[in-house]
């Protein structure tokens, strides 16, 4: 399963990723993982959740965050929830690479039996209807 907290800035969407992995964490059967741009929600989150800083491991394209992603799972395959913030900075792109990266999250989810949860800041009504039912 694959959820998109999308919104313009200033709209909310870390509030509510903080409460899903909360949330997530408090009932996990698995590992959960957060995938960050800079180090801003260490104290925020529970400290069970693996805290990851993209800007660490030179994280800056769609190909590199597939590969991370793709590795993650390979080398754990506990791992039941991911969560990745601020997918556009992260990625160093823009809205047709973070849509192509939201599709292929949710293949690789339903594939692996994962729930991933992005934040993206864009506004919502600029969404192609394939990321809508995201969201």
């Amino acid at each position: 399963m694959i959820h998109v907290i999308m919104g313009l800035k200033g709209s909310g969407k870390t509030k509510k990723l903080i409460d899903s992995i909360n949330e997530a964490v408090a009932g996990a059967q698995g590992d959960v993982v957060c995938i960050e741009y800079g180090k801003k929600l260490t104290y925020d989150i529970n400290y069970r959740v693996r805290l990851v800083d993209s800007k660490e491991y030179g994280i800056n394209s769609l190909d590199m965050l597939k590969g991370f992603l793709s590795g993650l799972h390979a080398g754990n395959f506990d791992i039941t929830n991911v969560y990745i913030d601020n997918l556009y900075k992260t990625i160093g792109a823009d809205r047709a690479a973070g849509e192509e990266f939201i599709l292929w999250s949710a293949a690789f989810a339903e594939a692996n039996n994962m729930n991933i949860t992005i934040t993206v800041s864009d506004d919502p009504a600029g969404a192609s209807e394939e990321v809508r039912k995201y969201l």
